[in-house]
């Protein structure tokens, strides 16, 4: 079976060149084939081959020459090296040259099919294997992975706001790890020494949020059997963080406002106030704006917050991000439930890169948990993934029930119908426009590589 590599071989032997072509397109795979070593050097860079199967007796440059050329290559294939002139010697040589295997002619084209194909999957292995690595090992700041330009922007601000020390509203959807900005954020300041306590405004009662806040005396009210230390002074030189504040009532809002503006509160039911010290960092996934319009949250409020104002970007828009944090969680979820999978197949990958992942890094780490879960193998294939990975929703270029062909308007420009050529530029321009130019989602829908979609953009 195929797994879409690209096999290039150098063979002055037209009818053995012939032969070879044929059998190793009959496995599925990619050839090309040149008759010299200079012809095969020129088209390397465009090719991209995983493999080179090259004669040792070459006119010109000979197989040996070859082989050093490609090992000084930064992406070096891997290479089989075979020749008329089986001796030890030559076999030897071209090993130590670094030559993967070595045969001789006649070929034995089973024996031949067998070893291309152990050297692909060989190839494919090492590849995944380092790059695994360099995944496992891309950079962190407290908790949080990322490498794409929206992350370092990202933990730049983190470093300048923690410096300040008034409220922070941290935006961002669902998912995205706003809890995991707070933290840095208290990390980073000269309060990481002090308490940091966080809590979900969603999950206290209206009735016990003022009481869970500010604190109460003893018999406030009917149950109040004992006085209560509330958050704020629990976090008192620290750092407390208010997730989904936007479920605040509007009544406790006016209360948390003059926490804010001059640092006391009044537990309920007591006579005095209380002075603290404590810094607030918000959290939403809402339109804070919005709400301030429609009545729905304090205007002073929103404005004292979003003086510092942190947005969290959406998983779709972290680029490569999306791939080392898979490898990441694999590796946390195979570890954590001894599971054997130890890297994902590249056609996964694909399929994990293309997804818009509308819950972000949360609906990852459990998409990748499900995959560790079912893999019975080293490798996470697309069969361990959740069906609306598989499967994405396709987009509609049409209205319910307008039986028009989507793409037809790629097609339908005048009388003349495009060559191929000009059909594959449309519709490259016309995935692109659907993926709002995100060049990485184009290459994985399209079924190339990103050199492959550069260089047609190129062309147009």
């Amino acid at each position: 079976m195929s797994d879409g590599a690209r096999i290039l071989i150098v063979e002055d032997d037209r009818s053995l060149n012939d032969l070879l072509v044929e059998e190793l397109e009959a496995e599925g795979w990619t050839v090309d084939a040149q008759h010299s070593a200079e012809a095969a050097l020129k088209i390397i860079d465009e090719f991209e081959p995983d493999l080179v199967v090259s004669d040792l007796q070459l006119p010109g440059m000979d197989g040996l020459a070859l082989l050093e050329q490609l090992r000084a290559r930064h992406a070096a294939p891997a290479v089989l090296m075979i020749s008329a002139y089986g001796t030890v010697e030559r076999a030897v040589a071209a090993l130590k040259a670094g030559a993967e295997n070595f045969l001789t002619k006649p070929l034995d084209m089973d024996h031949f099919v067998l070893s291309v194909q152990r050297l692909v999957s060989n190839r494919r292995l090492h590849e995944e294997v380092r790059r695994f690595r360099e995944l496992l090992g891309g950079p962190s700041f407290h908790g949080m992975q990322g490498s794409s330009r929206v992350m370092r922007v990202l933990f730049d601000r983190i470093g300048q706001v923690a410096r300040a020390d008034g409220a922070v509203l941290v935006t961002g959807e669902s998912g995205t790890g706003k809890d995991l900005v707070a933290r840095a954020i208290h990390a980073e300041s000269e309060r990481s020494g002090k308490p940091f306590l966080a809590v979900n405004c969603a999950g206290i009662p209206s009735e016990l949020m003022e009481s869970e806040f500010f604190g109460h005396a003893e018999g406030a009210f009917s149950g109040a059997e004992k006085a209560r230390t509330g958050l704020f002074r629990q976090a008192d030189g620290g750092t407390l963080f208010l997730d989904e504040i936007g479920e605040m009532p509007l009544s406790l809002q006016a209360k948390l406002l003059r926490a804010l503006q001059d640092g006391r509160i009044r537990p309920v039911g007591a006579d005095r106030e209380v002075q603290v010290d404590v810094r607030l960092v918000a959290a939403t996934n809402l339109d804070l704006a919005e709400m301030v319009q429609s009545g729905k949250f304090r205007e002073d409020l929103y404005y004292r917050l979003e003086a510092f104002q942190l947005e969290v970007p959406a998983l779709r828009d972290r680029g490569e991000d999306i791939e080392m944090l898979a490898m990441q969680f694999l590796e946390r979820f195979a570890a954590a439930r001894q599971r054997p999978a130890r890297s994902i197949d590249p056609d996964a990958l694909s399929l994990i890169g293309s997804y818009s992942w509308p819950g972000n890094v949360r609906e990852l780490s459990n998409a990748m948990e499900r995959a560790v879960t079912f893999c019975e193998g080293d490798r996470v294939g697309p069969q361990h993934l959740p069906e609306r990975v598989r499967r994405p929703p396709a987009a509609s270029g049409r209205e319910e029930g307008d039986g028009a062909d989507p793409l037809w308007p790629l097609l339908d420009e005048g009388d003349m119908l495009p060559t191929l050529d000009e059909l594959r530029r449309r519709y490259v321009r016309h995935v692109l426009d659907r993926v709002d130019g995100n060049k990485r989602r184009a290459a994985a829908l399209l079924g190339v590589g990103r050199r492959t979609l550069y260089r047609w953009l190129d062309e147009t």
